[in-house]
């Protein structure tokens, strides 16, 4: 995913690029985000999936201070959108940057990067769910996360009792 994020030149794209892989947002999520959205480790998500009135994403502090100087240097009006594009040209974007290194990629496969890249660090499987991906259900997580192969299990065994 590093390499991914390197290769693409135009900082536009980078940031919608980091803000999935590194916040778990979903692209519609990414679209909606205005510069008033913004308030330092923290966005805001206006009228989210959840069906609740807001949700909270936390990024990490280099992603926060590359996305509040992309906000100045544009510069975005607090009640404009930061990525004002549509659907398909994300998608575009996100397939254009997985060509660079030659995979296959689309738009949630960076928010499930994200989930499995904190998981795979060790992060509780608890806050992946309800901090990083937003999940009201444990079960959904799971299910991102996907099957655990023998090595990976024997790695983590280790880690912890090793």
């Amino acid at each position: 995913m590093d390499e991914i994020i390197f290769r693409t030149t135009k900082v536009r794209n980078r940031l919608l690029l980091k803000l999935m892989a590194r916040g778990g947002m979903r692209v519609g999520e990414v679209l909606k985000l205005a510069a008033k959205d913004v308030n330092d480790l923290k966005l805001t998500i206006q009228s989210p999936k959840s069906g609740k009135d807001a949700e909270l994403v936390f990024i990490p502090r280099k992603v926060a201070d590359r996305l509040r100087s992309y906000i100045e240097r544009k510069p975005v009006a607090p009640g404009e959108k930061i990525f004002p594009m549509t659907y398909s040209t994300a998608r575009v974007i996100v397939k254009k940057a997985g060509r660079l290194v030659g995979v296959a990629l689309r738009p949630h496969d960076l928010r499930r990067h994200a989930a499995t890249y904190a998981s795979r660090s060790g992060i509780p499987i608890e806050i992946v769910s309800k901090v990083i991906l937003r999940h009201s259900s444990l079960s959904t997580t799971q299910r991102y996360l996907g099957k655990i192969t023998h090595s990976e299990a024997t790695r983590w065994i280790e880690k912890l009792y090793g």
